[in-house]
C-alpha cells in the first residue's frame, strides 16, 4: 500500500509540474493557439462536462482570433483534463461559435 501511495504521490506531481509548464509556455508565447488564459477561461464554461453551456459571445470572439487548426492537436491531450476541460468539446467550439471554416479534427 505505501508503495502505490508513493507512485500516487509522483504521478501527481509530474501532472502538476506538466500543466505548470504548459501553462508557462503558454504565457510566453501569449496563450494556448493564440488564445490568452483570459480567453480560455471565458470558454471553459463551454468545455467543461458534464453539462456545457453554449459558448458566450466573449468566448466565440476570442476565437475568431484564435489558430483553430492549432485546436485540433489537443483533441487526444490528457493534460486538458487536469484543467477539467473537455478535448473534444474544445475542438466544437468553432463550430459552435459560427466560425469560418471551422477545422476538421
Amino acid at each position: 500500500m505505501e508503495a502505490y501511495s508513493k507512485k500516487l504521490v509522483i504521478t501527481i506531481m509530474v501532472v502538476l509540474l506538466i500543466g505548470m509548464c504548459i501553462v508557462k509556455e503558454s504565457h510566453a508565447q501569449g496563450g494556448m493557439c493564440n488564445l490568452s488564459i483570459m480567453s480560455l477561461l471565458m470558454c471553459k464554461p463551454a468545455m467543461t462536462p458534464p453539462k456545457p453551456t453554449p459558448p458566450s459571445e466573449a468566448c466565440c470572439s476570442a476565437l475568431s482570433n484564435a489558430d483553430l487548426a492549432c485546436l485540433c492537436q489537443y483533441k487526444h491531450s490528457p493534460l486538458l483534463e487536469v484543467f477539467n476541460i473537455d478535448a473534444n468539446l474544445l475542438v466544437q467550439l468553432p463550430t459552435k461559435c459560427k466560425l469560418p471554416d471551422p477545422p476538421k479534427c
